[in-house]
């Protein structure tokens, strides 16, 4: 949506015909990105832009981002210092809008000729001190917890099931059962002598394979084991 913007501004935007930005006071050279001033300092971003001869207007950030305001800001400074040359695209963006500046909305810093675009386009907020491109790292590591207490087959053994440790408030996976589990468990004499064998009316911690092992026959449905039971072995 914001390229989209730009391109129209950009739309029929001639540059003065005996100026240029190189530095060269005119000439029939386009002009283009690039560090007058070889010493001067710049972000690892602009380099790029400069190396590469990106314009701003194709800004390698995405749209809102911190980065991507930033480059502005920068490229905005060092054009008043007089330590960089712009292409027309990228002079017309520094010169005629205010990109990369911020301004105080409802007592909330908000970045300049964005809020609109991006609200539309996400239905967000922008948080000025946010950068997209690391929230898009964060969600990729974020992770949705399991199903809880649900027991399933396969695992490092028969089943499986991921608790909720009370005390530290993590998840974790609790294997449990063995295949000859799945004979005994309609064998009235078996499931007595398992349940006596394990002090089964004593478990009562979930996070242990003993508990699941104990209360296999009440998720019997759920692992292919036939009716519900709603018993201990």
């Amino acid at each position: 949506m914001l390229h989209q913007f730009i391109h129209e501004a950009l739309r029929g935007y001639k540059a003065p015909e005996k100026s240029c930005s190189c530095g060269c006071g005119g000439c029939d050279v386009a002009p283009k990105l690039a560090l007058l001033e070889t010493k001067a300092p710049i972000s690892e971003g602009l380099r790029y832009h400069i190396d590469n001869g990106v314009s701003l207007q194709d800004n390698v950030f995405r749209i809102g981002s911190k980065k991507y305001l930033q480059l502005f800001a920068e490229a905005r400074m060092l054009l008043e210092w007089n330590t960089i040359s712009l292409d027309e695209n990228s002079k017309f963006l520094i010169e005629n809008t205010d990109i990369g500046k911020f301004g105080v909305y409802e007592g909330k810093k908000v970045p300049l000729d964005l809020p609109k675009v991006n609200e539309e386009d996400t239905g967000e907020e922008i948080d000025p001190d946010y950068d997209l491109e690391e929230g898009k790292k964060k969600k990729k590591k974020e992770k949705k917890d399991p199903p809880i207490g649900k027991p399933k087959r396969g695992g490092s053994k028969a089943y499986y099931v991921y608790v909720r440790d009370p005390k530290t408030k993590k998840v974790k996976k609790v294997s449990f059962g063995s295949g000859g589990l799945r004979a005994k468990i309609r064998n009235p004499k078996a499931r007595s002598a398992f349940a006596a064998r394990h002090n089964c009316k004593n478990k009562k911690d979930r996070t242990k394979a003993g508990y699941w092992s104990c209360n296999l026959p009440r998720y019997a449905p759920a692992l292919g084991l036939g009716n519900k039971m709603n018993t201990y072995w």
